[in-house]
């Protein structure tokens, strides 16, 4: 009997990775997302609109399903907190109490690593990496408050379990690939610090599937649940060399402008000053959160995914690059 699956952002990147798979092994996803994607209805699933600040429409997008996948969230570097806690942290909320008064025993909640992130060096750190006591941005630290919600709500009636996948990119990419290729064709892209930190990043495919191991392994008292865990493709590099290899696959030349980690710090925090005090449309070129992203070190132990979700990615990032290359056309124009 096909298993009946909501994906909240289902309509997303990641979220319509998820109902992919979910499909093709013969589950019936269902998309809760604000807005309707034709690519979904091609591929005949049921697509319901609303927003996750709606505590009636959640919990009628979740009725009759077993398993949600959490992924929907509000994410970006600049912008206002109310709208950052409306989508993360009450987002959240109404899932897991739509979760428990219709009954759902599984819930996978897609995470970020940021929410570990104290804007200094993590080289191999595990899941023991405490939450940070101040945050750059709202991003991580509205999804460090859904993620401990989360975690917290785990019980004998609701299972639950966080991933946290790091830089996901690939073919259809609708946010890190298409930011770094617009920046390059417009020549202002500079990286802060040396470009020789080590980064994690998750191809699209692996990302995917790691939600479907969680869901897959996910019971009351089982190793998984109550736990969160870091996703990536375990292939550490500089953070120039990603750059570049998304660069390349769009026919473009490698970054070559840099800008010392302090003074990149010290610009972001200048542009968020002027954008507050100014009230400047848009968002800065820099933020304090992005040159700390930049210039520090991210990369991960994977032993507890590999262990507990049996977790080994496929696809190797330079297959990854091959695959976004033909997808992009840039492999011609190298």
């Amino acid at each position: 009997m096909a298993a009946k699956a909501l994906v909240t952002g289902g309509g997303g990147f990641l979220g319509g990775a998820i109902v992919r798979l979910l499909l093709a092994r013969g589950d019936e996803p269902v998309s809760f997302s604000r807005g309707h994607y034709p690519d979904l209805e091609r591929l005949g699933v049921r697509q319901i609109q609303g927003d996750l600040g709606d505590a009636d429409a959640v919990r009628r997008a979740v009725a009759g399903c077993g398993i949600v996948y959490h992924v929907a969230a509000k994410a970006g570097v600049w912008g206002e907190y109310e709208a950052f806690h409306r989508a993360n942290v009450l987002g959240a909320r109404h899932v897991l109490d739509a979760c428990r008064e219709e009954g759902v025993g599984k819930l996978v909640y897609t995470s970020s690593p940021s929410v570990s992130f104290a804007g200094v060096d993590q080289d191999g750190v595990d899941e023991s990496e405490p939450y940070p006591e101040r945050f750059l941005a709202y991003y991580p630290q509205t999804k460090a408050e859904a993620e401990r919600m989360t975690l917290a709500a785990n019980g004998p009636e609701l299972a639950t379990v966080a991933l946290r996948p790091h830089l996901i990119w690939g073919p259809g990419d609708n946010h890190l690939v298409p930011r770094i290729v617009a920046q390059g064709r417009a020549g202002k892209l500079r990286l802060a610090g040396s470009g020789r930190n080590l980064v994690d990043s998750t191809y699209i495919d692996n990302a995917a599937e790691a939600h479907l191991l969680a869901a897959d392994r996910l019971t009351p008292g089982a190793p998984v649940a109550g736990k969160a865990y870091f996703i990536s493709n375990g292939e550490p590099m500089a953070i120039a060399d990603l750059v570049n290899g998304i660069l390349a696959a769009a026919g473009l030349p490698p970054v070559r402008r840099f800008a010392p980690a302090g003074v990149a710090f010290a610009a972001g925090a200048a542009m968020e000053l002027a954008y507050r005090l100014f009230r400047l449309p848009g968002e800065p070129r820099v933020t304090r959160f992005v040159a700390r992203q930049l210039s520090t070190a991210h990369w991960f132990d994977l032993t507890a995914a590999k262990r507990d979700l049996g977790y080994a990615p496929k696809v190797g990032v330079a297959e990854g690059f091959e695959r976004l290359a033909a997808s992009l056309g840039g492999a011609e124009g190298r």
